[in-house]
């Protein structure tokens, strides 16, 4: 059960926004730093600025009250958010993307089950990219989905959802079922994926692979 969220969409405020954020929340629900059990972070890829500093403030509590750290890929959260705003069932496919540069973009594949169909990778985008799937439904969302709307302009079975999926609570589930099941990270060693290594360039093979 989600208790509290609080979005903030002012730019380059991670570091002075976050601890007031958590503070004012443990306040409002009349707990203290004591009362957490673990606390999950995303693992990217995203913005480097915010990935380093909520990913150092997360090992920061972790460490200080000596509890477990989860951490949650961006593009899994962000398949969740697409199942529950797109009601995808059955052959649907769910393509959450991060925005890169051009028609680039950090995405992976789900099903409608959300298993991992392609992992997250970076991809560039063409007007064959979606021509493997055929005929099946293909719902698309996040900060890199925007731009390639025109370009599946003229397909009825790809389609956008406009709304924000970069929220804390569609990683929930995927953290509570990692605290379950004890699947945590280094508090020492841990590191998010910043996405850092994509390197623009012409695609050998057109679409996805």
């Amino acid at each position: 059960m989600l208790l509290s969220e609080a979005e903030s969409s002012v730019l380059l405020s991670h570091a002075t926004a976050l601890m007031p954020l958590i503070d004012n929340h443990l306040n409002k629900l009349n707990l203290t730093a004591s009362d957490l059990n673990a606390v999950s972070v995303s693992s990217g890829p995203g913005s480097y600025t915010g990935l380093r500093i909520g990913v150092s403030t997360a090992k920061g509590i972790c460490h200080a009250l000596n509890i477990p750290l989860i951490s949650v890929g961006s593009l899994h959260a962000a398949a969740w958010g697409l199942k529950e705003l797109s009601g995808a069932a059955g052959s649907d496919l769910l393509i959450p993307l991060i925005d890169a540069r051009r028609m680039e973009a950090f995405a992976a594949i789900y099903d409608s089950t959300l298993k991992e169909v392609r992992a997250p990778h970076p991809w560039i985008f063409d007007v064959e990219s979606m021509d493997e799937f055929g005929d099946v439904r293909l719902f698309l969302g996040g900060s890199g989905a925007a731009k390639l709307k025109e370009m599946f302009a003229d397909r009825d079975n790809v389609l956008f959802i406009d709304n924000e999926l970069h929220r804390a609570s569609f990683s929930c589930k995927i953290a509570f079922d990692k605290f379950c099941n004890s699947v945590f990270e280094s508090t020492a060693y841990f590191e998010p994926d910043y996405g850092k290594d994509f390197v623009p360039g012409k695609p050998v093979v057109k679409g996805l692979k």
